[in-house]
C-alpha cells in the first residue's frame, strides 16, 4: 500500500504545480476554460490519462469551470500518485489554453 504524504511533503510537491492547493487529505485546482466544449475536451483528455495511470480524480464541471480533486482513496489521503496525476492535468490544461 502507498503511504500518505506528510503536510511538508505535500507543500513541497505543490511548489511545482500550477494553482493547486491542498494538504495530506487532498489536492484541489479550479480552472476556467474558454467555453463549455473546451472544458469537456479537457475532461476527456484527463479521463484518458487517468485510465492510463489507473488513478482517477474527482472532477466537478460547471459550465466552463472545472475543479479537480486528487486523493488516493485506498490510502486515505495524498500520495505521490496524486502529485503525478496533478502534473499531468497541468500539462493538459496548459495545452488547452
Amino acid at each position: 500500500m502507498v503511504e500518505v504524504l506528510t503536510a511538508e511533503a505535500v507543500r513541497d510537491g505543490l511548489t511545482g504545480l500550477d494553482d493547486w492547493t491542498g494538504d495530506p487529505s487532498g489536492l484541489r485546482r479550479t480552472v476556467e476554460l474558454r467555453d463549455f466544449l473546451g472544458a469537456i475536451e479537457v475532461v476527456n483528455r484527463v479521463a484518458a490519462v487517468a485510465e492510463e495511470l489507473d488513478h482517477h480524480p474527482d472532477i466537478d464541471i460547471r459550465w466552463r469551470s472545472l475543479t479537480f480533486r486528487c486523493s488516493t482513496h485506498s490510502a486515505g489521503g495524498v500520495t505521490h500518485r496524486d502529485l503525478d496525476l496533478a502534473r499531468r492535468i497541468d500539462e493538459i490544461i496548459r495545452s488547452a489554453r
